[in-house]
């Protein structure tokens, strides 16, 4: 055998490829042009890919995870987990990969939103020492928080040491279906993919930045809503101060707007380890595709 190395990465990279075959599964020797889109999962540098959860391209595949080369090394500057991307992906015989790789920036052109990214700005231009000049990064450990849940039970992020948290922010009286709701629905349909491991290792956490209202009777009464099994889900209150610090070192921020909350949307993973995984932001994910990360990060080795 000439090299059995190079044999074994050709067979992995053939395989991959059939991911792209046409549905009728005979490979096409024409070129094509698919423009896609997908949540960022895994960045590998030293191989010039990408695994995505990938939205359906109608008439071609599925949504589905997948791991799709790249030709240029520029083309992964700027790229993180968690992130939406939009790009094209070209098939052309045996190869297929992704290029014009464009970040998709949440923009959003409901009043809600809108109003955030005004008030964002005057708060940067306002804001007191007591505000975080930036967000967590990528990489960084959480610092530990306390804060209290439904059940009024004192909870911790250290308390779920070895476990992946996922972490989001509502608050029960929010009108807007694409926002909080959409936020507590998608940790509902993760809490039905991973019920055989909430709690084991899987946690969820939407934190209220409505406190002074949310108190944990109320925020019962709305898990009830989204859920008849609690196990591994947390639904947490504290005060004021806690929340805000808290909310800040995600870059989520809410202002009191004529009786209601302007606020931003972030939903963050965390590792086993502490550190943080994943600042998504906005709501144009799909619940799939946050439960398509949070499989990536549970299969890492630990």
């Amino acid at each position: 055998m000439k090299n059995p190395a190079k044999a074994m990465k050709r067979a992995g990279w053939l395989l991959m490829i059939g991911l792209f075959v046409a549905p009728s599964g005979v490979a096409t020797t024409t070129a094509k042009a698919y423009p896609a889109s997908g949540l960022v999962i895994e960045i590998d540098r030293a191989h010039l890919s990408l695994k995505l959860s990938c939205q359906a391209i109608p008439g071609y595949m599925d949504a589905m995870v997948m791991t799709v080369p790249v030709r240029n090394a520029a083309e992964l500057n700027g790229l993180r987990r968690g992130i939406m991307i939009d790009f094209i992906l070209s098939a052309d015989g045996d190869t297929a990969y992704a290029e014009k790789i464009r970040v998709r920036v949440y923009e959003n052109t409901a009043q809600e939103p809108m109003q955030a990214r005004q008030l964002e700005i005057l708060d940067a231009a306002t804001s007191g020492p007591s505000q975080p000049s930036s967000a967590l990064r990528v990489g960084q450990p959480v610092p530990d928080f306390s804060l209290i849940d439904q059940n009024r039970q004192r909870i911790t992020l250290s308390g779920f040491a070895g476990k992946v948290v996922a972490l989001t922010f509502i608050y029960t009286k929010c009108p807007l279906p694409n926002f909080c709701f959409r936020m507590s629905n998608n940790f509902g349909m993760l809490h039905q993919r991973f019920a055989d491991r909430m709690g084991k290792d899987v946690v969820l956490l939407s934190i209220s930045f409505d406190p002074v209202h949310d108190q944990p009777d109320v925020l019962a009464e709305y898990a009830r809503t989204w859920m008849k099994d609690e196990t591994g889900w947390h639904f947490l209150t504290g005060t004021l101060a806690d929340v805000k610090k808290l909310c800040w070192s995600f870059g989520m921020n809410f202002w009191q707007d004529e009786g209601l909350l302007t606020h931003s949307l972030h939903t963050v993973v965390i590792g086993r380890d502490g550190r943080l995984v994943a600042n998504l932001e906005g709501n144009e994910y799909s619940a799939k595709q946050l439960g398509d990360l949070v499989e990536a990060v549970l299969h890492q080795p630990r």
